[in-house]
């Protein structure tokens, strides 16, 4: 299963990168104005530094939700780097939009992804990734593995090459739960990834290795 960061921040993404196991990011206006990046000339060069800190894809959103605002700044992102993945809305516009640029050889994320029929949509239209926004769906008391999975049933039945980018991931066992049901990747913050490196066992076995190389 590959490793997305899901962040704007350039610090985290660099600690991701460092620790070798990071394949992508994910990011959003949202948490672009998180880190204080405003105007679209400074988000367009955001996106550039960060591609430029990563090897892996990067998803970088639209924020019109007509059809032909989505395919004018889809294909302005997509020339910014060779690494950028557009994100688009599941909307009917947004759908219309991901087989318009899949036809361009634009690769995309269709994201706001909560039901398997959405998913369905989204890989007919030729989705790079689909993002079925789990932690979201466990908000309103919705099995969001269960999503993953029927996801993944409907994905082999058929043979779609889309990936499975498991979103909304908050904590570790949400990590290992996306990995037991094949999701293809996890966008998660960098502390959920940092999280799996943790164990007590682990913890105590160094210290009484240390202990005992001091003797």
């Amino acid at each position: 299963m590959k490793f997305f960061i899901d962040t704007a921040n350039l610090a985290q993404i660099k600690e991701a990168q460092d620790l070798g196991v990071l394949d992508g990011v994910t990011t959003n206006p949202s948490l672009m104005a998180k880190e204080g990046i405003k105007g679209q000339e400074n988000i367009l060069k955001h996106y550039v530094d960060i591609c430029n800190i990563v090897t892996g894809d990067v998803s970088a959103e639209v924020i019109s939700t007509d059809f032909e605002g989505m395919v004018k700044e889809g294909e302005a992102l997509a020339k910014l780097h060779p690494q950028i993945v557009v994100k688009v809305p599941m909307i009917k516009d947004g759908v219309k939009a991901i087989k318009y640029f899949t036809e361009k050889g634009i690769r995309t994320n269709c994201t706001l992804v909560f039901s398997a029929g959405q998913a369905l949509l989204a890989a007919k239209a030729g989705a790079s990734y689909v993002s079925p926004f789990i932690g979201r769906l466990d908000d309103v008391s919705t099995d969001g593995m269960q999503l993953i999975e029927d996801i993944r049933i409907i994905y082999d039945n058929y043979g779609f090459d889309t990936e499975i980018l498991a979103a909304s991931v908050r904590h570790p066992i949400h990590i290992i739960q996306c990995a037991k049901v094949g999701a293809d990747v996890a966008t998660c913050p960098l502390s959920a990834i940092t999280a799996l490196l943790n164990h007590p066992l682990t913890d105590k076995g160094l210290a009484q290795f240390l202990a005992d190389a001091k003797k």
